[in-house]
C-alpha cells in the first residue's frame, strides 16, 4: 500500500510538472496567468501574489495552469489568445518539454552511482542454423540493428526480435565502424513458460562493460530518454496496426498498480525506490510524447491548429473560425474521456482477474 501511495504521488507530481512548464514559459513571455495550482479539487492553501493566485489543492493527482483568455475571449492585451503565434506554440510545447527533461534528470540521478554500462556483443553462431559465415565476428559490438541505433543495453536483442530473417547491422569491430548488409539470420519462434514471445536466432549474444565518467552517464541518461520515446512510438504503431488491443493498454489505475507491484517485488527498499524512479522517468517521457500528438484537446492538437491556421491565412487570408476549432477540441476531449473510461474499466477488471 505504501508503494501504491508513492506511485500516486509520483503520477501527480509528473502532471503538475507538465503544468509548471506552461506556467514558467507563460510568465517568461508575458502572458497573464490567473492561477497556478498543484493538485486538484478544493483548495487547501491559497496565496495571491501579483496577478496570479497560487493554490495547493486536496487531491494530489496533478494540477493546472489557468491562462487568461485560454478558454474564452478576453479583452486583456496579455491574454493567451492575443499572444503571438510563436509564443502560443512555445507555451503549449513547454509542458511536454518539461516532462521530457524530468525524465532525463531522473535517469541521470539513477545512473550517478554507476561505474560503467553494459554493451551487447556478438558471441558467435549457433549450430544448425547455417549462420557460421553470416559476416558477424565474435566480439562485434552492435551499434545499429535493422536500421535502429543501439542506444542502451537491450536494444540489440529487442530489435532482433522484431526483425525478419535478413537484417542490416552496423557494428564496432576492433575500434572501427563496420556496416553489414542483408545478413541472413533465421529464427525459431518460441513462447516461454511465462507466455513471453521470442525469436531464437542462430546466434549468441554476450555483454561487455565499458567504464563511465560523468559525461558518459549524462549521455546514457539522454539515450535512455530517447529510447523511451522510441518505445512509445513503437507501442502506438502496434496499437494502430492491431498488434495490441484495448486490453493491452493501461491508464492511471493500471500504471499505479504496476508501479506498486514492481516495487513490492523488489528485494530491498533501495531496489524498490530505484524501480519506482525508473518507471517515473518512463511515464514522464510517455506523457511528453502523448501530449504532443496532433490530436484534438491535446497540446499537440492545439499546435496543429495554430500551424494550420498559419498556412490557411498565408494562402487565403482567412482563418478557421474559433468556434469550429472549439467544437473539434470538445469532440476530441469527449473521445479521450471515453477512451480513458474504457481503459480504466479494463484496468479495474484486470485487478479483479477479469
Amino acid at each position: 500500500m505504501l508503494y501504491i501511495i508513492i506511485a500516486i504521488l509520483i503520477f501527480g507530481v509528473l502532471v503538475a510538472t507538465h503544468e509548471l512548464g506552461h506556467f514558467a514559459t507563460a510568465k517568461l513571455l508575458g502572458v497573464k496567468v490567473n492561477e497556478f495550482a498543484v493538485g486538484m479539487g478544493p483548495a487547501l492553501l491559497k496565496k495571491q501574489k501579483g496577478e496570479t493566485l497560487y493554490s495547493l489543492r486536496v487531491l494530489p493527482i496533478g494540477g493546472f495552469c489557468a491562462l487568461e483568455g485560454d478558454d474564452a475571449e478576453s479583452a486583456d492585451p496579455r491574454a493567451f489568445g492575443k499572444a503571438a503565434w510563436w509564443k502560443k506554440i512555445v507555451i503549449l510545447c513547454a509542458g511536454a518539454l518539461m516532462n521530457f527533461v524530468t525524465g532525463v534528470v531522473i535517469m541521470a540521478v539513477l545512473y550517478a552511482p554507476a561505474t560503467g554500462f553494459r554493451v551487447e556483443v556478438y558471441g558467435g553462431p549457433l549450430e544448425g542454423y547455417g549462420t557460421e559465415n553470416c559476416g558477424l565476428l565474435a566480439g562485434d559490438r552492435f551499434l545499429s540493428v535493422d536500421g535502429h541505433r543501439v542506444l542502451v543495453y537491450g536494444n540489440a536483442r529487442f530489435y532482433l526480435d522484431r526483425a525478419g530473417e535478413t537484417i542490416d547491422f552496423v557494428v564496432e569491430r576492433n575500434g572501427e565502424r563496420v556496416e553489414l548488409k542483408d545478413v541472413h539470420l533465421p529464427y525459431q519462434e518460441r513462447t516461454d513458460e511465462n507466455g513471453n514471445y521470442t525469436r531464437l536466432r542462430g546466434m549468441t549474444m554476450t555483454a561487455a562493460a565499458d567504464p563511465a565518467n560523468l559525461f558518459d552517464k549524462l549521455g546514457y541518461a539522454w539515450n535512455t530518454a530517447i529510447d523511451f520515446v522510441r518505445v512509445v512510438w513503437i507501442s502506438l504503431g502496434d496499437l494502430v496496426s492491431g498488434a495490441v488491443g484495448l486490453r493491452d493498454l493501461s491508464g492511471p489505475v493500471g500504471i499505479v498498480n504496476m508501479m506498486g507491484e514492481v516495487s513490492s517485488q523488489a528485494p530491498t527498499v533501495a531496489d524498490a525506490l530505484w524501480n519506482l524512479s525508473y518507471l517515473a522517468a518512463l511515464i514522464a517521457v510517455n506523457l511528453a510524447v502523448m501530449n504532443l500528438l496532433p490530436l484534438p484537446a491535446l497540446d499537440g492538437g492545439r499546435v496543429f491548429f495554430l500551424l494550420l491556421n498559419g498556412v490557411i491565412y498565408g494562402l487565403f487570408r482567412k482563418k478557421i473560425d474559433a468556434r469550429y476549432e472549439g467544437y473539434v477540441h470538445l469532440a476530441g476531449l469527449a473521445a479521450l474521456m471515453f477512451l480513458m473510461l474504457a481503459v480504466t474499466l479494463s484496468d479495474v477488471g484486470k485487478l479483479f482477474g477479469r
